[in-house]
């Protein structure tokens, strides 16, 4: 594992030419009245031998760079800069160009923004002044200071904000900042890499009624002397942490220490101080609670929650060290009942956050998974402890429903590059990061129970215990590592470890499981037969090994996952767990389970000779005399597999129903009870003993109540209308004067109920007469008089479930009074305001789901009255749920196209951050709906360029999240995942700022070139081939002293007639090279197509001052070829450079014309699909097969003669081998079958040899016919190297051997280029 480690911890060194920030000082002014921000930093930095430091800065006016105190010259490049170009998007014209083309633009933006664009030349001295005082600084953990000497440099910038367009945000008197990716840049210069972390001083002047809330501790405060007085704040942060978890928030805050711990302090605007004070009043135990089982303090000084209004927050958290910044949606007065669970764990969250994620951090972008994972894992802990053991169970087990449904791609890998490097931090956002989020939880879940409790929590404890160590540098933590835990600590075996973090962590897909089992009687055991299966298709692992996940590559190719899962009998004796159901094996297989009680003592059911029908048996003809037998024929009582959810699996149990009724009524477990009513649920007829059992179920108030809302829900879902009575006699408790003295949790069920009813159908799919009257009664009559507690939530599920009614003949009069009693709390609300708004809310999409039923006259009409809800002056949460209502209304009246316009114009007048990013997220379901809908809606071109730039626009930069949601739009649009996992990178176009970007890159890749020099395995000589052409090697090279060895390549070139059982697979790599996601048809020209592993954007900067050229273009007619490159792999000096380049040529006359000079011209760009691993190679050699001279005539030689005596030396081998093979094996059994077998092989090859050459002539690439056979050639080149210093020549070798074939194919060059020690 340490190898695909080794280019990562590489990558910070090119990204700012191997500079380091040893500490930062941050001195701000900040005037609200004209919301500007003004001042200087001053970072401390060990600066490389070229004297150049690159930093981070965006949004900013630079006004003076010095070093030590002297001027320093720099240079300035904004990541953002507007495009205006014509005709740019004029090749867009389907869903699927502009995915393309916007998978082409986010890429290439992303790679921007790592590329430092404040380029500082920091002249060397002769006598450095912090030459030792930069070592106590080291423990910045990302470098060990180690080296003699350290030219340590003070830089400080002057700088100024006039627009605080992101990373911070001026909004009504209050300041703060936010945690978006790459974002910190925005409000002062850094150095915004997560592996540069440093200490921090921090003085920020505000208004004298202001206050400053930042990281670290509070030193001071310093009140000035002005005429209005100003006050300093003062902030010191001990603990080195990126730039990006430094937060500010700056407020007439109302500050409310906490009354247990003098560390904590809750911040909020005066309005919500009540809420404040009743919300956090249980913080102390989480906090407590936290540092008792990781038996360690906090690690910063102090921790500060600061709440701020709901529309300035771009999220409801931004994390910072030692603080956190909530939406104050999340408070509550002691009126409230519904959000006290959600909030909770919300703070309870962002605290364990603190701990891991901000305090300890990832060593790569690969363990971040562990992490957000031990996060959420204490996060689990507090709601065990605090919320309830069923809270927590429910909850994982809802969760691990999720990630089971939702795992099916190598976009939920989690410690693989090509899921997590390579995605450049977007996999956290949206869907993907909850389900990952979800699933590295289920993982250390597993470990812990593989584990046991106490080893798990003892390696948490090792974890602090090691970072808080100031004799450590580094704290951060990796796979490996805790792999390491695993094994040390958890005594968990080694071989279990080397197959379990492959397949769960570096691979995607989870378990799938079906069984089904079988009493047997005279033996007295349980058969049970196991079909395995996995949630993901082969393919995807396949992809992840090809990414270059080794983790992926060295697990098995069977289906199967580590360890032994156990199935729990539930028999009449008593309860026994058997733990023989293997996560790995065949597909099918059988298993006995030996049963322990018997069934002697139930003989009193014999005597039943002769039918004597008695009441007990009326119902029997309802019930599958499986079922009866079941229950009177064997000791079973219920079975279950997995219960203590040991793995994260997909499990379908089979057994008869009244085990399944036996198991929602006995078993205690919550998840037991779930999985029983969602099977009983899924029946398709229910009988009377199923009814009875969830109604009981139902009326159980010692169940956990979430459960009881599930078996409320399904018998709503059983199309009778019988049972809607049944749901109603229990709910006899919510009619007026029942309220007051009910329980919590009696509360939650009542809320589900009404819901429940109004989604009971009759025999016509329509909502009963009597569900209709009951809700009609309830809102009609409710009355709140005397409850201690806000029945706003009661009414908005009240009025929601109005929206799930179905009108019909019978029910239609029912509307005008339910419409009448909407509009009567819509007026209500707009006086006296509820909740967050929840109660406009719930009217407001209740109205639109009538109207999207009744589409016939009552859409237009929703639209007028949804309309001034839009008002800026109304609640942010108001205003977003009316666009919301809006967008549904207009798409499933015109179409996704109108839809989509529409959307675009709510961005632009949206004002919010998080408004934009809610938007965003209810269009991408709306183009689900549409891609799930039978007809798909025709989306027009002006859209899909308008949607292309608006992902390009600043609206997008400045909104991090808008502009990822802005992109899986354009992914699902043309029927593809929403994420960036699987994008090609071969063919994209660099529509952005391409001559920006490359500007950049070439100018700071200078910087590095001075400071780093070259690495052997990219270094490469120019040698130029008599039919190979190798490029001029890069600049870089000319900096080597003489005193290195270097490696040149030998190229072996081989021609092969491939045989015709290899046809199939060619065919199948051709399609794949000149097809893919832009499918744009190149006429009459043939070209080189170059397919490799995608690489790191590091490794593409690091070369890309090269003088690159492109794979040359092929203009003869007959000939098109294409070009993979197959396990390209950079060896070290000592390893064999080793490269395949598997040439396929449909024509057999193979020439490559000059290389135009513009290497930026479409044909290039678009007919030659070279991804950024490719360009890489090719920036190194460029390869070319006969090339033509000026004069036209060909530099290879071909002498026939060779290829004669090749021929006949293959004739005589193959003879005598037949020889030997007639004498002793002609008797021989094995020997006949498998002639027989060879044979069958041979008729399959020829039959498959013309279905291909079928294929072939019905396709565009011109293939000759059967009867023609080649003439192979064999050159033998020697190389004239352009240097003439002292190197020797190198061989390149032609070998050509010819297959005796049963179909046309073309020849196959393998071209191996091997290293020779030169010294120069």
């Amino acid at each position: 594992m340490a190898k695909p480690r080794k280019p990562k911890n590489e990558e910070p060194k090119p990204d700012n030419s191997g500079a380091m920030v040893r500490h930062q000082k941050l001195c701000l002014s900040i005037d609200m009245d004209k919301r500007r921000i003004y001042g200087y930093t001053e970072l401390e930095i060990a600066i490389p031998d070229s004297g150049n430091v690159g930093l981070h800065a965006d949004n900013l006016e630079i006004e003076s760079i010095s070093v030590d105190g002297e001027p320093a010259e720099f240079d300035f490049f904004p990541h953002y800069q507007p495009v205006e170009i014509e005709n740019r998007w004029c090749s867009v014209s389907t869903a699927s160009s502009a995915a393309d083309a916007a998978g082409a633009t986010y890429i290439s933006a992303l790679e921007r923004e790592l590329i430092p664009n404040l380029l500082i030349m920091c002249y060397k001295h002769v006598n450095s002044v912090d030459e030792q005082q930069g070592q106590p600084h080291s423990e910045n953990g990302v470098q060990s200071s180690g080296e003699p000497k350290q030219n340590v440099k003070l830089v400080r910038v002057d700088y100024w904000v006039e627009k605080a367009e992101t990373g911070i945000h001026f909004a009504d008197n209050v300041l703060h900042t936010d945690n978006q990716l790459r974002r910190a840049r925005c409000w002062f210069p850094c150095m915004d890499d997560s592996s540069q972390r440093c200490c921090y001083d921090m003085e920020f002047t505000v208004a004298h009624n202001l206050v400053a809330v930042s990281t670290g501790s509070l030193l001071y405060q310093v009140l000035s002397k002005h005429d209005p007085p100003r006050k300093t704040y003062v902030y010191r942060l001990n603990v080195p942490v990126a730039a990006r978890w430094i937060s500010l928030a700056v407020a007439p805050f109302e500050i409310l220490p906490d009354r247990h711990s003098g560390l904590l302090s809750h911040m909020c605007l005066p309005a919500n101080l009540p809420k404040l004070r009743n919300t956090v009043g249980f913080f102390h135990s989480a906090f407590s609670h936290y540092e008792d089982y990781l038996s360690a303090s906090f690690p910063f000084g102090s921790y500060k929650q600061v709440f701020i209004a709901p529309e300035m927050a771009i999220s409801s958290l931004s994390l910072g060290a030692s603080m956190s910044i909530f939406s104050s949606q999340v408070l509550f007065d002691e009126k409230v009942i519904d959000q006290t669970i959600d909030t909770r764990i919300k703070l309870a969250y962002a605290l364990a956050r603190q701990w891991f994620g901000v305090y300890i951090t990832p060593e790569e972008p690969n363990d971040e998974w562990l992490l957000e994972g031990l996060a959420g894992f204490l996060t689990d802990s507090f709601i065990k402890r605090f919320l309830g053991n069923n809270e927590a169970r429910y909850r994982r087990y809802k969760a691990n429903c999720a990630v089971c449904k939702a795992d099916d791609s190598g976009a939920t890998a989690l410690s693989s590059s090509a899921s997590s490097t390579d995605l450049y931090g977007t996999q956290c956002i949206g869907l993907y990061g909850k389900i990952r989020s979800w699933k590295s939880v289920a993982i250390l879940q597993m470990l812990e129970k593989q584990m046991g409790p106490e080893s798990f929590r003892k390696i948490l404890q090792i974890i602090v215990f090691r970072a808080q160590d100031t004799t450590r540098f580094l704290r951060t933590l990796s796979t490996k590592e805790f792999r390491h835990f695993s094994n040390k600590v958890g005594n968990l075996e080694r071989p279990f470890l080397k197959e379990f973090f492959p397949r769960w962590v570096g691979s995607c897909g989870c378990p799938v499981l079906r069984t089904g089992l079988s009493y047997n009687k005279r033996k007295n055991i349980v058969e049970l037969a196991v079909l395995r299966g996995c949630t993901a298709t082969p393919e995807s692992n396949a992809a992840l090994v090809l990414n270059g996940n080794h983790d992926s590559e060295s697990r098995e190719g069977d289906i199967g996952w580590p360890g032994m899962m156990s199935i729990r009998v539930h028999e009449l004796d008593g309860m026994y767990d058997h733990p023989i159901l293997p996560m790995a094996g065949d597909s099918w297989q059988l298993l006995e389970i030996q049963c322990h009680s018997k069934l002697a003592a139930r003989r009193f059911q014999k005597p039943k000779k002769g039918s004597k029908p008695d009441g007990s048996d009326d119902n029997g003809d309802v019930v599958p005399t499986l079922d009866m037998r079941s229950s009177t024929e064997s000791p079973l009582l219920w079975l279950r597999a997995d219960p203590e959810m040991e793995y994260l699996a997909e499990i379908h149990f089979n057994q008869p129903v009244q085990m399944w009724i036996n198991q929602l009524e006995k078993d205690k477990d919550v998840v037991a009870q779930a999985q029983a009513i969602a099977t009983l649920e899924a029946l398709p007829q229910l009988s009377f003993s199923v009814v009875n059992s969830l109604n009981n179920f139902l009326s159980d108030s010692k169940a956990f109540w979430r459960v009881r809302i599930e078996a409320a829900f399904a018998l709503a879902n059983t199309a009778s209308e019988i049972l809607s009575y049944r749901i109603q006699s229990y709910a006899v408790l919510s009619l007026p004067g029942q309220t007051t003295s009910m329980i919590f949790p009696e509360y939650f069920v009542l809320e589900a109920i009404p819901h429940a009813i109004a989604m009971v159908r009759a025999a016509d799919k329509k909502s009963p007469r009597e569900a209709v009257e009951f809700v009609l009664q309830l809102l009609k009559y409710n009355d709140n008089n005397g409850n201690p507690y806000s029945d706003v939530f009661w009414l908005a599920a009240l009025i929601q479930s109005v929206g799930e009614l179905e009108f019909g003949q019978q029910n239609i009069l029912f509307l005008s009074s339910l419409l009448k009693r909407i509009d009567r709390l819509l007026q209500f609300d707009r006086l006296m305001p509820s909740y967050n708004g929840i109660l406009t809310i719930s009217c407001i999409r209740t109205l639109t789901q009538i109207a999207l039923k009744l589409s016939g006259f009552i859409p237009d009409r929703v639209f007028e009255l949804v309309k001034p809800f839009r008002d800026f002056k109304t609640m942010w949460q108001v205003r977003i749920e009316a666009s919301r209502a809006l967008l549904d209304l207009e798409f499933h009246c015109k179409g996704i196209d109108a839809a989509l316009l529409l959307f675009m114009k709510y961005l632009e007048e949206e004002p919010s951050l998080r408004g934009q990013v809610k938007l965003g997220v209810h269009v991408m379901r709306l183009c689900q709906i549409n891609a799930g809908s039978a007809s798909d809606g025709v989306i027009r071109s002006p859209t899909l360029v308008a949607l292309l730039r608006l992902l390009e626009s600043r609206i997008a930069f400045n909104n991090v999240f808008l502009r990822h949601h802005l992109f899986c739009i354009l992914q699902l649009l043309a029927g593809r995942p929403p994420t960036l996992y699987g994008v090609p990178r071969d063919q994209l176009l660099r529509m952005g700022h391409a001559e920006t970007c490359s500007e950049q890159k070439n100018i700071f890749a200078a910087l590095v070139s001075r400071n780093n020099p070259p690495e052997p395995p990219v270094d490469t000589p120019n040698l130029s081939h008599d039919g190979l052409t190798v490029p001029e090697a890069s600049k870089e090279a000319d900096t080597v002293s003489n005193s290195h060895e270097r490696r040149m390549p030998v190229v072996k070139i081989r021609v092969k007639q491939s045989a015709a059982s290899s046809r199939a697979e060619e065919a199948d790599n051709l399609e794949k090279s000149q097809g893919g996601h832009n499918e744009t048809d190149r006429g009459a020209t043939s070209s080189i197509s170059v397919d490799a592993p995608p690489r790191n954007f590091t490794e593409a900067v690091s070369i890309s001052n090269q003088n690159l050229e492109e794979v040359n273009s092929c203009h003869d007619r007959g000939s098109r070829m294409t070009a993979s490159i197959g396990s390209a792999k950079l060896a070290s000096d000592a390893d064999e450079l080793g490269k395949e380049l598997q040439c396929t040529a449909d024509s057999f006359k193979v020439s490559a014309l000059p290389q135009p000079e513009d290497r930026s011209s479409p044909s290039i760009i678009q007919d030659n699909n070279v991804d950024s691993g490719a360009q890489k190679f090719a920036s190194l050699q460029t390869l070319s097969v006969a090339r033509h001279d000026l004069d036209g005539g060909s530099l290879a030689t071909v002498d026939p003669h060779l290829h004669g005596k090749e021929k006949e030396k293959k004739k005589d081998k193959e003879k005598k081998r037949k020889r030997e093979d007639q004498k002793g094996h002609r008797d021989d059994p094995k020997y006949l079958e498998r002639k027989r077998l060879k044979k069958e092989k041979k008729l399959k090859e020829k039959e498959m040899a013309k279905l291909l050459s079928g294929e072939a002539k019905s396709s565009s690439v011109d293939l000759q016919s059967k009867k023609e056979e080649p003439g192979i050639n064999l050159a033998t080149v020697q190389s004239k190297p352009n240097e003439p210093v002292g190197s020797n020549a190198v061989v390149t070798r032609v070998d050509a051997r010819a297959e005796a074939s049963e179909g046309s194919s073309a020849p196959k060059f393998r071209i191996k280029i091997k290293n020779r020690t030169l010294n120069k």
